[in-house]
């Protein structure tokens, strides 16, 4: 069955950018038991162009591979595509993870992984993708700060601003609450779709990334407090 549109209903097709083989293979029939579908290539190069072919609902990238690293293919993905990017980093390699969260990576697995943690996380990446929100479809208004929840699109001042699938769930948290200061345990629940785990730097990553593109489009008018110990509070002027 052919892949014409970009996002499925039924079954999602995933694509794993793995070059081992033997592993892909293995987890590959584990992502089919689970009703995805499932196309796997096994170096960097190849791994762009297929991301980059509007025929997937998400990539599984390995950060190890050969022709180009993992690290390269996500910047390359990132210049032009949003799709979803779940990167499978060495374990205990805290750079990769962090410079592939920097980079745009919605998420990351720790190799050697469980099946069932990343299609736990695959799914919450899939879920917070989607256009459908079962709490509100109205924009979320924050003076000339505007998120539209149902479409994914944010604009301040009219103007478009470009944030990735997990960048947006959080500015939709930071957004929803208000002066109220966001916890990073509760940012992790509602941005990222998983508890946050004791040393894990996703919110901080993924919220420096974001802060960064909001002060840069609103020139400073626009901005995320750190509030310490604690976690985030969003600032409009």
């Amino acid at each position: 069955m052919g892949h014409a549109m970009l996002v499925t209903t039924s079954s999602p097709s995933i694509l794993l950018v793995d070059d081992d083989a033997e592993l892909s293979a293995l987890l590959r029939e584990y992502l089919e038991g689970e009703g995805f579908e499932v196309e796997a290539v096994f170096n960097g190069v190849d791994g762009v162009a297929r991301a980059l072919s509007g025929q997937h609902d998400a990539v599984i990238l390995d950060v190890m591979l050969p022709r180009m690293n993992g690290i390269d293919v996500l910047r390359e993905i990132r210049r032009t595509s949003r799709i979803p990017v779940l990167m499978l980093t060495a374990k205990g390699d805290q750079v990769d993870r962090v410079v592939g969260l920097e980079l745009g990576a919605d998420d990351y697995v720790p190799k050697p992984h469980y099946p069932r943690e990343l299609v736990a996380r695959l799914r919450a990446i899939l879920r917070r993708n989607s256009h459908a929100d079962s709490r509100t479809v109205d924009p979320v208004i924050r003076g000339r700060l505007e998120v539209q929840v149902a479409t994914r699109r944010v604009t301040w001042d009219g103007k478009p601003v470009d944030l990735t699938a997990s960048e947006f769930n959080l500015l939709v948290a930071l957004a929803r609450a208000g002066d109220e200061v966001m916890t990073k345990d509760a940012l992790s629940l509602q941005g990222l779709g998983r508890p946050r785990q004791s040393y894990d730097r996703s919110v901080d990553v993924h919220v420096s990334n974001l802060r960064l593109k909001l002060e840069a489009s609103s020139a400073g008018s626009v901005g995320i407090e750190t509030v310490r110990g604690v976690g985030y509070r969003l600032q409009v002027a």
